[in-house]
Formats: C-alpha cells, structure tokens, sequence
C-alpha cells in the first residue's frame, strides 16, 4: 500500500504507541484521525491530525463514529482499554481479570464496526503484547487477553478477506503508562528488561514502524508481528 492520500483512523492514537503510529502516517502523507476517550493528551499535533473522542466499549458510540467517519483505508488500534490487573491469579479480584478484557471487547467492537467500512485494498492492525505467548509472573491477565487478540485476528482475517488484518506484539515500551519519572522510572526500566536480548526498554517509534510494515505490505495477514527486545527468545 502507497500510504500517501490514504485516510486513516488510529485508536489510542493520542499518546504513545498510537501517536508514534499517527505521526508516521501523517508523514508518509495520511490523512489522520487520531481517537481516544482523552484527546487532548496528544496536545499540539502536526496538520493532517485530527482528534476525536471515543470510548471503544460503548458499541452503539463506535458504531456511529465509523458511520460519520465513512470509508476509510487503514484502521489502526493500540488502546489498552482500560485498567488492567496484574498480580497472582488465584488471588487477583476476579472484577479485575474481567475488566481486563475491556481492550479484548474494544477491539471487537472497532472490528465489527469499523472492518466494513475499510476498502478492500485496506488494512487493520491491532496491538497485543508479549506476555500472550511468553508471560512473566503477574502477567497472567495481559497473556489471556493478549492471546485472545492475537487468536481473534487470525480467526477473522479469513472472514474479511481480502481486507488485511495483522497484529503487532510490542515487548516493554517505555510509554506514559508508566508513571514513573527520572531515576526511579530508569530503573524500572532496567529491571524489566535485563534479562532481554536487548536489555532496554523499546521506543513507542520503533513498534510505529512495525504497524507502518504491516499496512505497507500487502503479502501479509493474519500474522503476528514481535517487537519485544528479544523477550520471546530469551533463556
């Protein structure tokens, strides 16, 4: 796909994976919508962005935002969903596995609403995460709901062919969802990542450009698509 003159809408496109994901776009020659239930946490965002407030939960809300919104050519969804729980299974708060899934049925509900009006030459990308094949402890919540993206996207991708469907895997990204600052966010981010082949922390940009890979090439759906560091492989 040229992605120059194409119209794209980027879920959780305003703050980091997604606005990494909606400034490529734009500077490859999109036309951005960039959505989220908090817009103004892009602040100021080149020409070619615009912002729109969403919740992806809400169906009836998704669906009339894909009808305003009409055809479009890529489709793009990094939103986490909402809180996610961490911890134990068997003593977590089972409300909070459940409302973990918030991103699993947001997901669901951008790809019912939202796969129609994507042309057939187009493409969805959806974001999932390494703990979905490769948990560390406490990540039993994000590896179930990762997993059931990553299963979701392969199960679909037939259903909406030749529209192309794909995922993408980040490892640890140094983001804003951590609230960390200075040294004790550096260390965080040394501690989780030391035993990565790579023993860093990603950059919202470089999962960017794995999305921008999987919208440009068009020999490619239902495939997940790891950038994690070396988590996966790693003893």
């Amino acid at each position: 796909m040229d992605i120059a003159g194409k119209k794209a809408i980027v879920i959780g496109g305003t703050s980091g994976i997604g606005l990494a994901a909606s400034l490529m776009l734009v500077e490859k020659g999109a036309e951005v919508v960039a959505v989220s239930r908090d817009p103004s946490k892009a602040g100021n965002v080149p020409a070619g962005i615009r912002l729109a407030a969403l919740d992806t939960r809400d169906g009836e809300a998704v669906e009339a935002f894909f009808n305003a919104e009409g055809d479009i050519d890529i489709l793009v969804n990094s939103a986490t969903g909402g809180s996610r729980a961490f911890g134990p299974f068997m003593e977590m708060d089972v409300k909070g596995f459940q409302g973990s899934f918030d991103k699993l049925w947001g997901y669901a509900n951008v790809v019912r609403y939202g796969a129609s009006h994507v042309r057939d030459n187009g493409s969805i990308v959806l974001v999932s995460g390494s703990p979905a094949r490769k948990p560390k402890p406490g990540q039993i919540a994000l590896s179930a709901v990762g997993g059931a993206v990553e299963a979701f996207t392969r199960a679909i991708a037939a259903e909406i062919a030749p529209k192309r469907v794909n995922v993408v895997s980040p490892g640890i990204i140094d983001t804003p969802m951590v609230a960390l600052s200075g040294d004790d966010r550096n260390k965080h981010y040394q501690n989780v990542t030391k035993t990565h082949l790579i023993d860093r922390a990603g950059l919202p940009a470089e999962v960017a450009s794995a999305i921008i890979f999987a919208i440009e090439n068009d020999f490619i759906t239902g495939t997940t698509i790891d950038v994690d560091g070396g988590w996966l492989v790693a003893q």
